[in-house]
């Protein structure tokens, strides 16, 4: 955010029960966001509360809470 760089993610999802089980990140801030979805799963947040949280703005991690 707010830099010329590029990211990838992806957020894995059960789809039977939509909780988060996962993730794939590349990027210059991929480590410090990979520990607040280690947090997520490990608390067994589902798609929609792992939406309903509030990132920083203007930062890489509030791509992920905007995915659809």
């Amino acid at each position: 955010a707010g830099r010329n760089e590029r990211s990838l993610y992806k957020l894995v999802v059960d789809a039977a029960s939509d909780k988060v089980v996962g993730a794939h990140m590349i990027g210059p801030d991929a480590p410090e966001i990979l520990q607040a979805v280690a947090i997520c799963i490990k608390a067994g947040l589902t798609k929609e509360q792992f939406d309903d949280t509030v990132a920083l703005h203007p930062t890489m991690s509030e791509e992920l809470v905007l995915m659809r």
